[in-house]
């Protein structure tokens, strides 16, 4: 198994993903290039970050990779909420969206 598959911060964002893309699927066909690409690709990079850095040969490296994931993770919050705003997705789908930030946050704790 590859280490990065053992990590509860990847396992959750791996999942985060799949919900991005099913919730993104009704999003509107003219944002197809706008906002449903980058919230997308904001997703997809907590978890490949994550795996990038496991793959590394020190700590150090590792920590790197997670600071860009969590820096995705800040920008999908913002992509969340911009979505509510535009009316894509709901008040509830919303909160338990950022919600499932927050709980992949918190896999993060150890880091500085």
């Amino acid at each position: 198994m590859k280490p990065h598959k053992k990590l509860n911060s990847w396992i959750k964002s791996f999942e985060f993903v799949k919900e991005i893309y099913l919730i993104t699927n009704r999003f509107p066909s003219d944002e197809k290039f706008g906002l449903t690409s980058q919230i997308r690709r904001a997703s997809i990079s907590v978890p490949a970050n994550i795996a990038e850095g496991a793959a590394r040969k020190g700590t150090k490296e590792f920590i790197h990779f997670l600071h860009i994931s969590l820096g995705s993770l800040s920008e999908l919050d913002t992509l969340i909420l911009l979505s509510k705003e535009l009316d894509f997705i709901n008040e509830k789908e919303c909160e338990q969206l950022i919600e499932k930030l927050d709980i992949i946050r918190k896999t993060y704790i150890w880091i500085n």
